[in-house]
């Protein structure tokens, strides 16, 4: 059993579940996921699924059959995220702001945004999606549930980021996302805005969901299925520490422009943090070799390490190579940390394919983590997805005490597994959620679990193929249909604000 107060919950995003209306009504072509996933290239080389947004569950009309189903689960937390390409379809480039950088490492110090920078920005907002976002939200707070704003989540605006051309320029184009130094002023006029239109509704916000799957998809692994597909070091060095830059900016822009409590208990009008994957979950492949150590340990600082050392204490590894740092405090700045856990990683040692990244002295070891074969076993005898993740439950308690350095409040922001056919959610629920129990007897704290999903979804490269859900979506009719054995489970967690003694006996948890 956990603590009184402790939050359960569902986490979703925009792209992955708002389109899907019958008459494509409310599609989003202005992001630049809209443009990757049907482009010719990709799909011949089956680097996407040729599955098309479009076609999904209809969340953007069925947000309150969503938020029903969730508050008949039990669930007491709700996060969602506002799409920028929906609220600024066009770009804010001419909406001319002040700034101030460091000239010594090229990063945006301050961004100068007063009261008139915001009406500018409201004459070029799309209102109408702002208005939408707004009974989003007010749909859940009628029903009672905290709510986590998140401001981006691997898309970005196609003004903004256009992948195809980036790809065949090798990144020379002008629009190429994380990589321009221009981005993070953009960002932080977006999370100024939100924060100005949204504040009096919301008071848990997030920057990023999972910054390092768009650095190392999208620039070190080509065919992964992530934009823009390409093979660049140099990218992923510009990338990280312009998503890091655009954290610290988009913090300040949010404490100053929601200074409104939506809740009376709520600590302040904003408590604002970022929601991270793959914390401390990289292991070595023979813990007794010194070398397997070693790229485990450069694993998990190059993942984790560099970007929340960099945020949570101004302290910015500028070389990458885990030793050469650099006190940077206006990049400080976060109140909360969002824990993401499917699965570990498990790595053995390689020098580093690229000298500017020294810290990539590591491969990852097949028949593990996420390199195992789809509904097999892993090697070391554990259950695997659908999606070629293996289930290692032990991984979540490490990563809450790795994440616990940070001295900030910790949630569980995405945990889940995909399972057409529920046949190994309902140990995957248990298990982990056991897990959180086990860190909490043992002093580690942590203040809520938000299960990823409530319903399918489209899961990005692959489509509708990845069945989350706890609830299944049929894509034609988009009824919601409960994976029964999965909601009853969760639902008896939640009743009980834990697992039971039949539960962990059923599934023999000690």
């Amino acid at each position: 059993m956990l603590h009184e107060g402790f939050l359960w919950g569902v986490s979703q995003s925009g792209f992955q579940f708002e389109m899907g209306d019958r008459y494509h009504r409310h599609i989003d072509t202005n992001t630049d996921w809209w443009h990757w996933v049907r482009d010719e290239d990709n799909i011949e080389k089956k680097l996407v699924s040729g599955d098309l947004p479009e076609e999904g569950i209809n969340n953007y009309e069925l947000y309150e059959v969503d938020h029903m189903i969730a508050r008949n689960l039990g669930a007491t937390i709700y996060r969602i995220g506002i799409e920028w390409s929906r609220i600024f379809p066009w770009p804010t480039y001419n909406v001319d702001v002040d700034y101030s950088i460091d000239d010594s490492y090229g990063l945006i110090r301050d961004v100068k945004i007063d009261k008139d920078t915001l009406e500018k920005l409201d004459k070029i907002a799309n209102q109408k999606e702002v208005l939408y976002y707004r009974n989003v939200i007010k749909s859940l707070r009628d029903r009672g549930f905290k709510i986590i704003v998140n401001l981006n989540h691997f898309t970005l605006p196609y003004w903004l980021h256009d992948p195809i051309e980036a790809r065949e320029k090798a990144l020379t184009n002008g629009r190429n996302g994380w990589v321009s130094w221009e981005t993070p002023i953009e960002f932080a006029k977006f999370s100024a805005y939100v924060a100005h239109k949204f504040g009096d509704l919301v008071d848990m916000w997030s920057t990023f969901n999972e910054p390092m799957v768009v650095v190392e998809l999208g620039y070190l692994a080509p065919y992964s299925g992530f934009p823009p597909g390409v093979m660049n070091p140099e990218a992923v060095k510009l990338a990280m520490i312009h998503m890091i830059n655009a954290h610290s900016l988009a913090y300040r822009m949010i404490k100053k422009f929601d200074q409104e409590k939506a809740e009376k208990d709520s600590k302040e009008p904003a408590s604002v943090g970022i929601i991270y994957n793959n914390i401390g979950v990289a292991y070595p492949l023979n813990p007794s070799d010194s070398k397997d150590i070693k790229a485990a340990e450069n694993d998990n600082f190059f993942h984790s390490r560099l970007f929340l050392e960099a945020i949570n204490w101004g302290k910015l590894n500028i070389e990458f190579d885990g030793e050469t740092f650099i006190k940077l405090p206006y990049l400080k700045g976060n109140d909360w940390l969002g824990v993401n856990y499917y699965t570990r990683e498990v790595v053995t040692y390689q020098d580093s394919p690229f000298p500017m990244l020294p810290l990539i002295s590591f491969k990852g070891a097949k028949g593990y983590g996420y390199a195992c074969r789809p509904g097999t076993t892993s090697k070391d005898g554990n259950p695997v997805s659908d999606i070629g993740w293996e289930i290692y439950p032990q991984g979540i308690y490490d990563s809450i005490i790795e994440a616990e350095r940070y001295g900030v409040p910790l949630y569980v922001t995405e945990n889940g597994v995909a399972d057409s056919k529920d046949i190994l959610r309902p140990y995957y629920l248990v298990s982990h959620v056991k897990a959180i129990e086990d860190a909490y007897d043992a002093g580690h704290k942590v203040d809520g679990y938000l299960y990823w999903a409530l319903t399918d979804n489209y899961e990005w490269a692959l489509g509708f193929r990845m069945r989350f859900g706890l609830y299944e979506v049929d894509l034609i009719t988009k009824e919601r249909k409960p994976r029964k054995e999965s909601v009853r489970v969760y639902k008896d967690i939640i009743e009980n604000n834990g697992t039971t003694t039949e539960l962990r006996k059923r599934f023999k948890l000690g």
